[in-house]
């Protein structure tokens, strides 16, 4: 068998780790760090199969393929299939955290970063996997999962999909092959949102609902996108058992709140890093774009903010003015600028809340030093420093994770 990768990053190194331990004579070629058009160009007709990682546009290759596909083909146990703007993470994370108290064997893997042929020698029937879907990821899907969440959707790497209708074309592939046995769990507040699971046979549950009082409290991750979240998970793991969430919530109300009061959040969403001086920091590195922001923001609506705020724009500047008015809420009292697009914000909008730095060290320091105005002016009312870039961060960092955790390092340095 002789198989090309394309693309060298988790998925295409556990893709080759995978097929060389499956089969012994597999002669495996890996091509990396080729433009899209150098990709194309390639002559695929010696290879059996041509595995096209994420990020890499489909070849349309009679002999192509990816791992989220060959997983799809392989897998003997039912999949649940998250996929939206912002949020999968976190939604699948609650799924997990649902179906954890119930002891089943679960599997979480996708674009959370836990390659699926890493567990595919594992699973059972009796197995369950919940599978986070990007749209890259989706983009040549033709097997749509038994149950499938699609969240709130709105434009987004448009720097790599040729306009917003590929990436919805993309995204819809999570619900339009599914049958009438399926189930199709979509965000009612959107309307992209609705038009794909429009596209789905399966029967469909929206979202969201009126959850119990006692059932919402349990939720201890911030913000109402979170508290939809979890409403999403918990109509999954209803159609798991084949009943309505209503009846999900009546009968295992108990398990319901022991499970969400496990999850706590995960790294870089919204994430608390610490309180220093009457002032309470977090972490949302995740918010590349200025609705994941502003979704952030108000998170904390009574709260004082100091944001900070920049790097790689991924709409070439041409939601700058969105970014602006996302920050234009009257909670954000400081802003503070780092990176390729806050310096471009500053030269575009003259804001008396702007500081404008040079590095993330600075950043955090000027956070510190307006936080304690702030705390001054205020007599000490709720006081919060925000870090939600609304950007990418390949200006300055190697990736998202890198961004955080040197965010929370310099934080917890402070004293």
């Amino acid at each position: 068998m002789k198989i090309a990768i394309l693309g060298y990053g988790l998925e295409g190194k556990t893709t080759e780790k995978y097929f060389k331990s499956h089969f012994k004579d597999a002669a495996i070629d890996v091509f990396d760090q080729e433009t899209p058009s150098e990709f194309r160009k390639r002559d695929y007709s010696p290879y059996d199969l041509v595995f096209r990682s994420p990020s890499i546009p489909p070849l349309h290759l009679k002999n192509e393929t990816s791992a989220t596909k060959y997983f799809f083909e392989h897998c003997p146990c039912q999949i649940i299939g998250v996929t939206a703007t912002k949020g999968k993470g976190t939604t699948c994370s609650f799924v997990k955290a649902l179906l954890d108290v119930t002891k089943k064997e679960v599997y979480l893997v996708g674009n959370i970063g836990n390659p699926a042929l890493d567990v595919l020698d594992k699973l059972t029937k009796n197995s369950i996997v919940i599978y986070e879907l990007s749209s890259f990821q989706l983009w040549d899907l033709k097997t749509s999962p038994h149950i499938s969440i699609i969240g709130h959707i709105e434009p987004d790497h448009l720097n790599v999909h040729k306009n917003y209708q590929d990436y919805l074309d993309a995204k819809s592939h999570i619900a339009c092959y599914q049958s009438d046995d399926d189930y199709c769990i979509y965000y009612a507040k959107n309307p992209e949102t609705i038009s794909l699971a429009k596209s789905s046979p399966a029967e469909k549950i929206p979202y969201p609902f009126k959850l119990p009082a006692e059932v919402e409290s349990a939720i201890t991750v911030p913000g109402l996108h979170n508290r939809e979240n979890a409403m999403a998970a918990i109509a999954a793991v209803s159609c798991l058992n084949n009943i309505s969430p209503d009846e999900y919530l009546r009968d295992f109300k108990n398990e319901i709140i022991k499970g969400l009061k496990s999850f706590h959040g995960l790294p870089h969403r919204l994430e608390f890093i610490r309180e220093y001086r009457g002032v309470k920091y977090y972490d949302d590195n995740f918010s590349t774009n200025a609705s994941s922001t502003k979704v952030a923001i108000n998170a904390f609506p009574k709260e004082k903010l100091i944001l900070i705020l920049g790097g790689r724009d991924k709409t070439a500047n041409q939601d700058l003015h969105e970014i602006y008015n996302t920050i234009s809420m009257p909670q954000v009292k400081k802003i503070i600028l780092i990176g390729e697009s806050g310096h471009e914000i500053a030269r575009r909008y003259h804001d008396p809340r702007f500081v404008i730095v040079n590095n993330l060290s600075a950043a955090v320091t000027s956070a510190y030093l307006e936080a304690e105005v702030l705390k001054t002016k205020h007599q000490n009312r709720d006081t919060i420093v925000l870090m939600s870039p609304a950007a990418a961060s390949f200006d300055m960092f190697k990736n998202v994770y890198d961004r955080g955790e040197q965010y929370q390092n310099f934080v917890k340095r402070l004293k």
